[in-house]
Order: C-alpha cells, then sequence, then structure tokens
C-alpha cells in the first residue's frame, strides 16, 4: 500500500508562514500544503509592519509573492484559526498543523501612568498607518511634544512617521485616511529615549542615516547623553553595525546651533530610563526619566537623577508580543508557544504530536528576515524527522480530500480569499495608485479588501 500524500497546515501566511511553506514544498516528501491566513491579504508584518516609506524593505513581498504564484502551495485568507476553525478541526483535515501567526501586540512597559490617555504602543500606531483593516481609521495626533520609548527600528520608524511631513509619504502606499490625519498633525517635537548608551542601541545603520534626511527635519543629539564604557568600546570595536551607528550619531553632536533651522525636530536621548509618565485630569502632559550610568559591561544603574518632560502623548517601541492561540500551549511570560526547536510541547514538555511552530511565535519577536529563514529550516527538518520515524502512523487526517476543508469553511459561512482573490485586490490597489504615479494605494476597509477580492460590489458607506 502506498503511503498517501502528506496533508499540512501552515497558519500564518507572512514570511515566516510562507518560507516554512516553500521550504516544505522542496523537501522530498510528496506533500499538500494549504496555508491559512486570518486577514483579507497575505504577507504579514512585511504589509503591515514595514513603514510605507521604506519601500527597500517592502520588496521582500515581491520573493513571497513568487513563492505564493507558483500555485504549489494553496492561499486560504479571511480565515481566523480560533473562530472559523480550531485545530480539532484541522486535525480531521491535515496530518501536520505549523503555527507561523508572528507577534503583534506591544510589550508591556510597566511603569506608573503607562495607561493614560494619551499613551499608545507603537505596534498599534505601526497597525494604524500601514492601513491594517483591523484598526480604527483614526488617530488621535493633535499634540505638539511628544515622546517615543524605545532604542531599535521601531521607535525611529514611530519618530520618523510622526516628525515627517504628509506631503512627503504621498509617492509611497500611504492610505488616504492616515494622510489625512498626518497632514493635519500639529506636532513640532519627537523625543526618542534609550535607557543605554549610543554604542547600545539597535538601530540598523541605514534606518539612522535615513533620519538625517528626512526633509524639514532636524534630529538633535546631546553631547552629555554620549558616555562610552569598556563594554561600549569593545561592541564599537567588534561590529560595524554598532560602529557606523555611533560615527553618524556622534556627527550629528557637531552640528552648529544655527545650522539647526527645521520646522520639526527628532530629539535622541540616550542614557534616559523612563520610569513615569505624568498626567494631569487622566491625560499625559509628561515624562519622567532617570539618568542612567553605564557599568563597564554596556549595562546601565539608575543615579537617582530624575527629569520632566513636557510631551502630550508617548508611544511606547519596547518590542512586540505574541497573542495565546485557542486549544494551543502559550507562554504568558515569553510570549510565544512553548517548543523545542519547532516541535510544541504541553505543559509536561512532551510534543504534541504534528504541531509546529516558526517565526516570532516560535522565538519571540528578534531578528530580521535571514533568521526567519533559517528558524523555517529547522522546523521543517524536525517535521520530516517526524514523518520518517512515524511512518504511516503520522498520516492521521481522516478527511484527505483537498477540497473538504473548503467545503467545511463554506458551511460555515467562511468568505475564504485565495491567490486569484489576492491578485485581484493586488490589481485594485494598484490601479488606484496608477494615476498618481505610485505604485498602489492600499484598500483599508476589510469588507472593502473581501468584496474585490471575490469579485463583489464594494459595500456603500
Amino acid at each position: 500500500m502506498s503511503t498517501p500524500t502528506l496533508r499540512v497546515a501552515v497558519v500564518g501566511a507572512g514570511p515566516a508562514g510562507i518560507y516554512a511553506a516553500d521550504i516544505l514544498s522542496k523537501t522530498d516528501l510528496d506533500v499538500s500544503i494549504d496555508l491559512f491566513e486570518r486577514l483579507p491579504a497575505p504577507f504579514g508584518l512585511v504589509r503591515y509592519g514595514v513603514a510605507p516609506d521604506h519601500p527597500r524593505i517592502k520588496q521582500i513581498i515581491v520573493a513571497l509573492h513568487k513563492v505564493l504564484e507558483r500555485g504549489d502551495i494553496r492561499l486560504l485568507a479571511n480565515v481566523d484559526y480560533g473562530t472559523d476553525l480550531k485545530l480539532d478541526d484541522l486535525r480531521q483535515f491535515y496530518d501536520a498543523v505549523i503555527f507561523s501567526t508572528g507577534s503583534i501586540r506591544d510589550a508591556a512597559l510597566p511603569i506608573p501612568g503607562i495607561d493614560l490617555d494619551g499613551s499608545y504602543g507603537a505596534a498599534d500606531f505601526v497597525s494604524w498607518y500601514d492601513g491594517h483593516p483591523d484598526v480604527p481609521r483614526t488617530w488621535p495626533l493633535e499634540h505638539q511634544q511628544v515622546a517615543v520609548i524605545g532604542a531599535g527600528n521601531v521607535a525611529l520608524d514611530v519618530a520618523r512617521i510622526l516628525a515627517k511631513h504628509a506631503d512627503d509619504l504621498l509617492p509611497t502606499e500611504v492610505p488616504a485616511n492616515v494622510y489625512d490625519i498626518l497632514k493635519a498633525s500639529p506636532v513640532t517635537d519627537v523625543h526618542v529615549f534609550a535607557r543605554r548608551g549610543p554604542a547600545q542601541v539597535k538601530f540598523s545603520p541605514l534606518e539612522l542615516r535615513e533620519l538625517g534626511h528626512v526633509p524639514d527635519v532636524d534630529v538633535i543629539v546631546y553631547p552629555e547623553d554620549f558616555e562610552f564604557d569598556e563594554g561600549s568600546m569593545a561592541a564599537i570595536h567588534s561590529s560595524n553595525q554598532t560602529k557606523q551607528v555611533v560615527k553618524t550619531l556622534t556627527d550629528w553632536t557637531l552640528k552648529e546651533p544655527e545650522e539647526l533651522t527645521a520646522s520639526r525636530r527628532i530629539h535622541l536621548h540616550f542614557l534616559h530610563k523612563p520610569v513615569e509618565v505624568l498626567g494631569e485630569d487622566g491625560k499625559v502632559v509628561g515624562i519622567r526619566t532617570e539618568r542612567t550610568a553605564l557599568n563597564g559591561d554596556g549595562n546601565v544603574t539608575g543615579t537617582g537623577q530624575t527629569h520632566d518632560w513636557p510631551v502630550q502623548a508617548v508611544y511606547r517601541a519596547v518590542g512586540y508580543f505574541g497573542s495565546p492561540l485557542v486549544d494551543i500551549p502559550f507562554d504568558d511570560v515569553a510570549g510565544v508557544i512553548p517548543n523545542r526547536e519547532g516541535r510544541v510541547v504541553d505543559v509536561d514538555g512532551d510534543h504534541l504530536p504534528g504541531v509546529y511552530a516558526t517565526g516570532w511565535i516560535k522565538r519571540g519577536p528578534v531578528g530580521l528576515i535571514g533568521h526567519t529563514k533559517s528558524d523555517a529550516s529547522e522546523t521543517i527538518r524536525h517535521l520530516g524527522e517526524d514523518v520518517a520515524a512515524a511512518g504511516e502512523a503520522f498520516y492521521t487526517a481522516t478527511d484527505r480530500d483537498p477540497q473538504a476543508v473548503d467545503e467545511f469553511l463554506a458551511g460555515r459561512g467562511v468568505d475564504v480569499i485565495t491567490w486569484t482573490g489576492w491578485e485581484l485586490l493586488d490589481a485594485w490597489e494598484r490601479s488606484l495608485g496608477e494615476p498618481h504615479g505610485r505604485e498602489r494605494v492600499k484598500v483599508v476597509p476589510r469588507e472593502d479588501m473581501v468584496a474585490i477580492s471575490l469579485g463583489r460590489e464594494l459595500p456603500t458607506a
């Protein structure tokens, strides 16, 4: 008796899920792969987590697009795991399930005042300016002084979008509702706070240099924030990236006051640890930071010296955090699905047969695209080993017809969007941008995305 075709479901159609599906499709296994996505469109954080004025990074979508357009991996978008189907449902149709749902929530920052009106998570703001269909169309950009907490590229993105003039975003895919609100923003000063020194920040050199070329926006750094201990010097000498970041920052300290003539400013503050968001009548009126000092190993200790900064909004960009999934173990501290090299484990540490994880929901929100590929390779290698070890016993799906899951979802009234549907939406967005010389203009409302993808009339306002 011949072995049946292996049926695998991948839940999450961002880079992690697409890479995992691609790598699996190129193994020696006879495999049928279905890629599920909660949103009406694929590509995850590349579509909804990269700032619109970073088209170079968004070009990753071109490679992902080529994988899915081959046709050997089925896309089933607009299907919400946990609502439209659950693990037991997937087990009926698939022998293995790989979760690649990423990390889309903001990590917590437990300081007093963080929940005041005017205090926001960067992930929510990024989702808004990227036209995510599940967030409100509006955003309260009504303040002149704003604080951003964080020392990574997301903090830079948030600061840049807040300070940038909206008209400079017009060549990008920025949605119309986002442009209109950014255009009316009265912001003049954005303060970015990092608790460690210039040699410890996680900015990439290119992102940082870009900050210095934003029209009519000055980047201001403060010489008193520049401290380099033994750990800092070791980092500079051992990492070309750190060396470039420190050089860019140091060059900015040499600017003369008369050179700073822009109408908007981004202030980069190092060795300032946010300790409290200050409020009056329930609203943000400032942020209190504590001056820190380097310990010698690159870490810092508080000095007890505090400073209050008048700001009316605070954005925390201190990292992303995973979300728990129905019927799947979850580590509430790390924000990941507990696993051993991609094999999902239960509370006793035993592998859940046929259940795997990859990407940020597997290892946490760290690393770039290269890490995501190697991550997926590891998970797929273990899946292959498990198939080889278990033999026919691995093939547990009871309804193996590829159309069975389509019928199941149709019976639940789910509007499933296939690759053909994405191509319709992609063409529509490109047609919106073409008259203006733009690559695309994103469609934002979920109901419009679904209607376009399914060839239906657009809902009336």
